[in-house]
């Protein structure tokens, strides 16, 4: 067994649906721009294809748990999103291959800078700081593919304090599953461990401390989170 300097650091990891076992992850791949109404709401271009970023795998936060109010902001927004969890991966995936990688589907949400968006978009600057800070990433339970089938459509929906703010279809999306699976190959080997969060449709706003996050997609676990105090 290996010795370190320090104490490594531990696995990330979420809830299997249906298991005791845990789904290691090992990099969390998000995809921006993948709904029409959303691109629209951001003044963003609606030809452009979508933007693939990443956020640590220790940026997750799991269901029922808190989201501290980032430091660095003071528009901290949500986006729901449904999460593609991968069993498998490798280079230059086929789209019509890419369903076999595929562990299970999750809820999350996309936490976001927003006040720091747009001066990144503009200058062309990283997004690390708009979107790879710390508990930006809260992911609820993995169901896995043998109990959803893959899936084309579905309800995804998210609430602040019980009143619904986004509300669309997953078959809403501008690039599928598939196509989003091929296109992240294309630049980097995905693996199995690996999750994707798919992209987010209309409605995203701010939440404050206290406001509690409810996210849904019909047919996988539900994921719930609470906006606490700003970050020391």
């Amino acid at each position: 067994m290996a010795d370190f300097v320090l104490p490594p650091p531990p696995q990330p990891s979420l809830d299997v649906v249906g298991s005791a076992a845990r789904f290691p992850v090992r990099r969390i791949y998000c995809i921006g721009k993948n709904y029409l109404a959303h691109i629209r709401e951001m003044n963003a271009d609606e030809r452009d294809p979508p933007v693939i970023f990443q956020k640590p795998g220790d940026a997750i936060v799991r269901n029922g748990g808190e989201i501290p109010y980032p430091v660095l902001t003071s528009n901290f927004h949500y986006e729901c999103e449904l999460i593609v969890a991968l069993k498998s991966g490798g280079y230059n995936i086929a789209p019509e291959d890419a369903a076999s990688h595929i562990f299970g589907y999750a809820v999350g949400l996309d936490m976001t800078r927003r006040d720091h968006q747009a001066a990144a978009l503009a200058k062309g600057l990283p997004w690390e700081i708009t979107k790879a800070f710390d508990h930006s990433a809260p992911v609820g339970p993995i169901t896995p593919v043998a109990r959803t089938g893959i899936l084309k459509d579905a309800r995804i929906r998210l609430s602040v304090n019980g009143e619904v703010r986004q509300d669309a279809d997953i078959a809403w999306m501008i690039w599928g599953i598939d196509e989003i699976i091929a296109k992240i190959s294309e630049q980097h080997r995905l693996e199995a461990g690996d999750i994707i969060m798919t992209g987010t449709p209309a409605g995203v706003g701010a939440v404050v401390t206290g406001d509690v996050l409810d996210c849904h997609v019909d047919g996988l676990e539900p994921l719930q989170v609470r906006i606490g105090a700003r970050a020391a």
